[in-house]
């Protein structure tokens, strides 16, 4: 079984955009990105919406891992922003007592995956540690609430 290849020319996205004239429809470019593993790393929790919403209610920090140029201008509110590429030089950002939940543009991008195995490799513990799978991808398409992000505001 194979994913469809792209047939499009144009520059994919990969965060779904609002339809003009249509307030709760949004597009989804379908074929952008690398599918990714359920499981990002060993031993760190893969979650989902209601699962991130509650542990966001429990103190968990929600990290944009994505860097500038690959998102949409909108991020998860809170929402605190450390691209992948600086995910270890700047790990002293996340509590290794609160979980900080990762994620990115959605299931077809490498960018928290690639954080997560980054932090596990320097020392950071898997059980403070949460994998967002769905990413914007998801959290967009399912009407979730977004705020722009920081470096964009």
């Amino acid at each position: 079984m194979e994913r469809q290849e792209r047939a499009r020319e144009s520059d994919p996205r990969s965060v779904p955009w609002r339809l003009e004239g249509e307030a709760d429809l949004v597009a989804v470019d379908t074929t952008w990105g690398e599918l990714q593993r359920l499981e990002a790393a060993p031993d760190v929790q893969t979650v989902g919406e209601v699962e991130l919403i509650e542990l966001v209610e429990q103190g968990a920090l929600v990290v944009d891992c994505r860097t500038a140029g690959s998102f949409g201008g909108l991020t998860i509110p809170g929402a605190a922003n450390i691209p992948h590429t600086e995910m270890v030089e700047r790990r002293s950002e996340l509590d290794p007592d609160r979980i900080s939940i990762l994620f990115c543009n959605g299931p077809q991008c490498p960018q928290s995956p690639h954080a997560l195995r980054e932090l596990l490799e320097a020392g950071h513990p898997a059980h403070a540690l949460a994998y967002y799978r769905g990413g914007m991808h998801d959290w967009v398409s399912l009407a979730m609430p977004t705020e722009p992000r920081q470096d964009e505001r």
